[in-house]
């Protein structure tokens, strides 16, 4: 194992995370999830020994981090944190070149290699039309990719991501947790991020790591949702108390879409209605007659009218 972490109570003052117990190899992807103010953020920091722990040991490559200089964990590990501060003047090549400082005196110029291998990543990221742009002038969404690209460019066994994928749009949300899974399996690295937008990442993970009511649960990640039911059904995102869902015969993407829509739209029971999804269109039974609708829109109309 890579990462260990062994009885480690984790927080502050008060206790945020209980006796986690758990490790991560090279090669793995880990996904952490929760909610807000459960811990996660902090369990980073702690694993970069920022936040000393309240109890236990966390190890990296069998050595303790309370034994590690800074230098020494920059080595094993490169991270990127959410709203991290923006480097004045710097360009988009610049901000990724400083993965490479960690080897060189800051005076030093890059070897070739070092720039070759910028470049690739730029590529990856799909930032090439910005290389030489002032990190000034980029979207949240590009800036965020650059910060991706520094912690990439150093090299380092392990990459932690707080939030990587924030504000990125769901081209370039594919795009990082793609980059990410190939760096772990291409590359032997170790990957474990957080991220409010699980439910796509989790098709990228091989673990997780949830953290809920002061206990961190680790395992695959299929083992880890069964366990959870909050993490499987569809009311975990429901915003109408009074909303009675249908039954829904669909591929999921359309079940989901279909369940989102009308959760919104509708404070009533519709546990007596059927949508079925076939032929790229909807039968909905239920009525005193069987509809058919060819979009949602048509589906609210209907609904609206009749019932």
């Amino acid at each position: 194992m890579h990462l260990q972490i062994k009885q480690a109570n984790i927080g502050y003052n008060k206790t945020l995370i209980s006796n986690a117990d758990t490790n991560l190899n090279l090669g793995e992807v880990c996904l952490l999830i929760g909610n807000n103010g459960v811990g996660k953020t902090t369990l980073i920091k702690s694993i970069l020994h920022q936040v000393p722990l309240l109890k236990g040991e966390i190890f990296i490559n069998y050595k303790s981090i309370r034994q590690l200089s800074a230098k020494e964990i920059a080595e094993q590990i490169a991270i990127v944190f959410s709203g991290s501060v923006i480097p004045q003047n710097y360009t988009v090549e610049d901000l990724i070149s400083l993965g490479k400082y960690i080897y060189y005196p800051f005076y030093f110029e890059l070897k070739k290699e070092d720039r070759d291998e910028v470049l690739h990543i730029i590529q990856a990221l799909d930032l090439v039309q910005y290389k030489d742009t002032p990190l000034r002038n980029l979207s949240d969404g590009n800036l965020q990719k650059a910060f991706i690209g520094r912690a990439i460019t150093q090299n380092a066994p392990i990459i932690i991501l707080d939030e990587p994928t924030t504000h990125l749009d769901e081209k370039n949300k594919i795009i990082i947790l793609k980059t990410l899974r190939t760096l772990a399996k291409e590359h032997n690295k170790l990957i474990l991020f957080s991220s409010h937008d699980w439910r796509l990442a989790k098709e990228f993970a091989d673990k997780i790591w949830y953290v809920k009511e002061e206990h961190l649960y680790t395992g695959m990640v299929e083992d880890i949702l069964l366990q959870h039911e909050e993490l499987t059904r569809a009311t975990l995102f429901e915003i109408n108390p009074e909303y009675v869902p249908p039954h829904i015969i669909a591929p999921d993407v359309y079940k989901e879409m279909l369940f989102s829509l009308l959760q919104k739209n509708f404070r009533k029971d519709l546990s007596r209605f059927t949508f079925e999804f076939k032929n790229k269109q909807w039968t909905i039974s239920g009525f005193a007659d069987i509809h058919q609708c060819k979009s949602f829109e048509e589906i609210i109309v209907l609904l609206k009218t009749i019932y």
